[in-house]
């Protein structure tokens, strides 16, 4: 079964390009100009996954990304023509997964969409407790790390940002938003302390630390090579 993307983009010329790379990679593509008949649409038909441009008249993309979290988890990558980091905040707190900032690539954002799904269909989080990419294994009920079978000790600190990156597969997160996840609201150190930790935590995953991906001016991602 094919699956199913709602495309929000008001500029014609856009749309139609990002519409048919989605078509050529077998998606189905529901398209709307705007943000009031995205949310029509999204009231008549079942979709797998939302691309939302930010910027559109009638209501934006902050306003359809607030209506389609108060009743669904449905996957969201939001199109932004910034790339500040504020941007990206607002996405993540109204429930975003994924950015992709223009002049986008169409192949680029494809990809991230099958990422989002694969995570969304089960890869991330069974009730077994495991969460697997690869050789890398982490078992979330005894709070171990393996790779290959063997062991990866980790310190506390560094088993909380390998287990935030794993659980947003795919999904950039800010440099912020992981000081605030880990190391909570009320801590006084600054930035740098992010940077550290995945320095050193890409240190001790050996090979599976070339998962943790840099996005300049943005953050860290998890995610396998295509």
């Amino acid at each position: 079964m094919k699956r199913r993307i709602l495309l929000v983009e008001d500029d014609m010329l856009m749309r139609e390009f990002i519409t048919d790379y989605f078509k050529k990679e077998q998606w189905e593509v529901v398209e709307a100009e705007n943000g009031r008949l995205a949310l029509e649409l999204f009231e008549q038909i079942t979709v797998d996954l939302i691309v939302l441009d930010i910027m559109m008249p009638e209501m934006d993309g902050w306003s359809v990304c607030r209506r389609i979290r108060e009743k669904s988890d449905v996957p969201i990558i939001m199109i932004t023509a910034r790339a500040e980091d504020d941007d990206h905040m607002m996405g993540f707190e109204l429930g975003a997964d994924e950015y992709v900032t223009k002049p986008l690539s169409p192949r680029v954002l494809v990809a991230r969409a099958t990422a989002l799904m694969k995570r969304k269909e089960g890869t991330v989080g069974r009730d077994d407790g495991l969460i697997r990419y690869g050789e890398l294994v982490v078992n979330r009920k005894n709070h171990t790390v393996s790779a290959a079978g063997s062991a990866i000790n980790l310190s506390p600190k560094e088993y909380e940002l390998l287990l935030l990156l794993m659980k947003h597969y795919g999904k950039v997160l800010p440099r912020d938003y992981i000081l605030d996840a880990v190391w909570g609201y009320d801590y006084v150190g600054d930035l740098r302390t992010v940077d550290t930790h995945i320095k050193k935590l890409r240190a001790k995953l050996g090979d599976e630390g070339r998962y943790i991906g840099t996005v300049i001016r943005s953050g860290y991602k998890f995610e396998m090579e295509p």
